[in-house]
């Protein structure tokens, strides 16, 4: 039997996040990312569709790798202009009540002392609602805005992530006693000294004293959400994320991939159910078949291929964007005019156009996760795909703002909670007991981070 399942809108604050050029459609209201009542309506609105979160993703550095400069991603709004996703969440926990918010934040560059306190500080503020999604930085131009000249190996970054998070655990979990804080007016006493203590981290990239300077919230350490495609990622995965966002090209992919996040969970010595996954959705809902389809066509014509090219730093090694569109693929490679290797020339079909590898870019009904229709129709799709891979849920991927998350909620969710696939209503209060429904708000026992609890092995 499937349990209820997972939705998360997935967002970022800024006015064009993964479907490039929908910003200039006329019902896009995007520009008003910078406003607190922005964003205070979308979290109104998932909530009242009963949205486990509303998912922020962040990249702090431009993409600058198309072109030899961030001059496309400028002009197409391609995570750019793009503000802090921390900033926005207690704004918008304070018209939510059961709501979560998970924001991306990067463990390459930031020290992760000053980070543990905004977490915390957070998880009060949303009594209880904040996860973290945990990401080591990739682009090159994020590493060249914290004073390095290149990104950190893959190895390195990934080592660093490990450290990090443990310097967290021993902040969040170990630092403070659940009863440190008396407030004893009469003894003059707010906090018991010996109840809280240093962690005095000494490790290979960090040096952190103590103590932690938040008081233990409702959730102490915020759900860890984290995407593990690599194998280096799983590893992350199986040791540290509650819930794992999952990638693949087919059903096939995502049904291994989470059947080895599963392993490598338990293997860790946590038990079945410990960990959530994720895949991104692309779903496109309408009154009719051909209501849906005819907003599909308009995303279509709005996307923008310069967008997406700016996002892939390129891509395919060709600059596609400075050829006539009726040039065929295999003259540009042929003239020797560009730089390529056999995956790139394997890439293309013969008699493939510019026009075609244009239009390739800007398509948006690829992967297993992509359905189009009534709500019902969508329905279907989504109970298929539960039960052919096992995965517990999604992040919905938005085009127009208002719109995707509307259609979603007026289409889509009634006829999942008729299957009994989705809630009617919320059953806690905090993030993690509404995605694990454990009855309790704190890591379980069998997590890396919860050896920390009481200030042992620290």
């Amino acid at each position: 039997m499937i349990r209820e399942l997972s939705f998360n809108l997935f967002e970022m604050n800024t006015v064009g996040h993964i479907s490039h050029g929908m910003w200039r459609s006329p019902q896009s209201t995007r520009h008003r990312y910078t406003d607190l009542e922005f964003w205070q309506e979308r979290a109104a609105l998932a909530e009242a569709g009963l949205f486990d979160t509303i998912f922020l993703a962040d990249v702090i550095g431009a993409y600058d790798g198309y072109r030899g400069g961030p001059e496309t991603a400028l002009r197409e709004a391609v995570q750019i202009p793009n503000n802090d996703p921390l900033l926005v969440i207690p704004a918008m926990a304070a018209v939510t009540k059961h709501l979560g918010f998970v924001a991306t934040f990067s463990t390459t560059y930031e020290p992760p002392f000053t980070f543990a306190r905004r977490a915390s500080t957070l998880d009060h503020l949303t009594k209880g609602r904040f996860g973290w999604n945990v990401v080591t930085s990739y682009l090159p131009n994020a590493a060249r805005n914290f004073g390095l000249d290149d990104e950190l190996d893959h190895a390195q970054r990934y080592a660093r992530a490990h450290e990090y998070l443990d310097v967290l655990y021993k902040l969040w979990e170990g630092s403070w006693d659940d009863d440190a804080v008396v407030r004893d007016a009469a003894a003059g006493v707010y906090t018991d000294p010996g109840k809280v203590r240093r962690i005095d981290h000494s490790g290979e990239y960090f040096r952190v004293a103590g103590p932690h300077l938040s008081e233990p919230s409702l959730q102490r350490t915020p759900v860890i959400f984290q995407a593990g495609s690599s194998a280096t990622g799983r590893a992350v995965a199986a040791k540290h994320a509650e819930v794992v966002f999952v990638g693949g090209s087919s059903i096939e992919d995502f049904a291994a991939s989470i059947a080895d996040i599963h392993r490598g969970a338990e293997a860790a010595g946590r038990g079945p159910g410990a960990v959530r996954t994720l895949g991104s959705a692309v779903l496109i809902p309408g009154k009719t078949r051909a209501h849906a389809e005819a907003k599909a066509a308009q995303y279509q014509r709005l996307s923008s291929a310069e967008g997406y090219l700016a996002h892939a730093g390129g891509g395919s090694g060709i600059d596609l964007a400075a050829y006539p569109p009726e040039t065929l693929i295999s003259e540009i490679i042929a003239s020797g005019l560009v730089g390529h290797d056999a995956a790139t020339a394997a890439r293309y079909t013969p008699g493939t156009t510019v026009a075609d590898a244009l239009r390739e870019t800007t398509r948006f009904d690829r992967g297993p996760f992509f359905a189009l229709g009534t709500g019902e129709e969508i329905a279907d799709a989504i109970e298929g795909w539960v039960r052919e891979t096992g995965i517990d849920g999604f992040n919905l991927r938005q085009f127009v703002t208002p719109g995707t998350l509307e259609d979603f909620v007026e289409y889509v969710v009634p006829e999942l909670q008729k299957r009994g696939l989705y809630r009617t209503e919320y059953a806690h209060s905090t993030l993690r007991e509404n995605l694990f429904g454990a009855g309790h708000p704190r890591l379980p026992e069998g997590h890396h981070g919860a050896r920390y609890r009481g200030g042992q092995n620290l």
